[in-house]
């Protein structure tokens, strides 16, 4: 399930105060009319480039056991067509994303899934609600999934029964998926696609596994080529609900090697397990209810840990941005001596190109912050085109309005009025209503030292 814990958050805020809610700013549009909202076309994602043997390790890992670490008795999913249906108050956004997405999972994934209509019976009730209902179900979740459920009411009814119990199941028959109807169109879509993937696949989440949704850090917030080869392998006509672990696993080798024939040739890397401390470690440090010097103690003992374990992957990069976003307001260039060690951990690792997107907005903000137009290009420029490959409207929206800004400070205002403008259709599907668009322009425009 995607939680509010860990987000990979795009807050710039601590960097210098926010301009006022009513005070006017030359980076807002003179009109009262924000541009249409954009959205992305036809997907672009990057196949996996592991070994057969890599990915048979991670598929086994994924399916299972479940977020809690508790292991799943047998491999269970859907067997048959698989029916989806809409009911609650879905958001106008919902559809679309929805019947985008169930198209790559017929093309790329080879799932045969379809929509149903509202008032008939489906395997997957996708029920649209506010988000004080979900939380008031499931405290600190965005959006969940659960089996044998269709409303929300219901799950809450049973929330604590053998019914919703995933270690109970055999085979997938129903299950409902709880979003919230009442978010930006991105964070809708961001919660569709993980949980939808979680309802018809794997149920974990592996924090090494640097190119997959399911990650706990939400890093990515669309489906990947691992995610989608994944769940090809997931409905392999040699897999069948019930069977062992051990059965799946003798069955894995040949399963890929027809679906990734050119995973046969490339070497194993086996990646090292994540030790719980350390998952726990970053769940204080970037989740709710600890106090400032608890998360800060907590994120040490993070970065502890990935050295000590000998990480040089994602995960060390991780430990130190979460270092470098606790230290923002108090210490911002310790902050930047661990947002550049994040970016030279992910740079080393494959399939670690959004995270490093991430890192730049922190990067470029600093450099903003100091003036240095020049440098805050250089370190925006080759990530720009990585968040719209990954349809990360909210990220391409702020490296746009930090390039507007950056483009200021060296005078191009022509140049910068109009990245200002385009990144604002992005921002309206990442943020969602008008409000919080504006709040992210004067967040971002703050940063700026002319506008001081």
């Amino acid at each position: 399930m995607r939680r509010f814990v860990l987000p990979f958050v795009l807050l710039l805020n601590a960097c210098v105060p926010v301009t006022p809610g009513d005070t006017p700013t030359r980076a807002l549009p003179q009109s009262s009319d924000l541009p249409p909202m954009k959205t992305f076309g036809a997907p672009r994602p990057a196949l996996p480039i592991r070994s057969n043997n890599d990915l048979a390790l991670d598929f086994i890992e994924l399916s299972f056991q479940l977020e809690s670490g508790r292991e799943l008795p047998v491999f269970t999913r859907f067997e048959g067509p698989i029916s989806v249906r809409v009911t609650g108050a879905p958001p106008a956004s919902l559809g679309t994303d929805l019947r985008r997405l169930m198209h790559r999972l017929r093309t790329e994934a080879g799932i045969d899934i379809y929509e149903a209509s509202p008032s008939s019976s489906a395997n997957i009730t996708i029920e649209a609600v506010s988000r004080a209902q979900i939380r008031r179900a499931l405290p600190h979740a965005a959006c969940f999934v659960v089996p044998n459920i269709t409303t929300i009411s219901e799950y809450k009814a049973n929330r604590r029964s053998a019914r919703t119990s995933w270690t109970n199941l055999r085979t997938r028959k129903q299950l409902a998926i709880f979003l919230p109807n009442d978010a930006s169109p991105q964070e809708v879509r961001d919660c569709l696609h993980e949980e939808l993937a979680q309802a018809i696949g794997p149920l974990n989440d592996l924090y090494r596994l640097p190119d997959s949704v399911f990650n706990d850090d939400n890093v990515h917030t669309v489906l990947t080529g691992f995610d989608m080869m994944m769940l090809r392998a997931y409905y392999a006509p040699e897999l069948r609900s019930g069977m062992s672990r051990g059965q799946v696993a003798k069955r894995l080798p040949g399963i890929f090697a027809r679906i990734n024939p050119r995973g046969e040739q490339l070497p194993a890397q086996y990646a090292t397990r994540t030790p719980r401390a350390w998952s726990q470690a970053v769940q204080t440090a970037l989740g709710p209810g600890a106090t400032n010097a608890a998360r800060r103690t907590a994120a040490a003992r993070a970065l502890d840990i990935a050295q000590a374990m000998g990480w040089q992957d994602h995960r060390r990069a991780f430990a130190h941005y979460a270092n470098g976003r606790l230290l923002l307001s108090s210490d911002p260039k310790a902050a930047q001596t661990h947002f550049r060690a994040a970016d030279q951990y992910y740079a080393a690792t494959r399939g670690a190109d959004l995270h490093r997107a991430y890192v730049a907005t922190q990067l470029a903000a600093y450099a903003i912050t100091r003036g240095d137009g020049d440098k805050a290009l250089l370190i925006l420029s080759p990530h720009i085109d990585q968040a719209a490959q990954n349809e990360n409207a909210a990220l391409l929206s702020t490296l746009l309005l930090l390039r507007a800004e950056a483009l200021d400070l060296q005078g191009r205002t022509a140049e910068a009025r109009t990245v200002r403008v385009d990144s604002l259709g992005w921002a309206r599907y990442g943020f969602g209503p008008d409000w919080a668009v504006r709040a992210k322009v004067r967040e971002i425009s703050s940063l700026n030292p002319l506008n001081g």
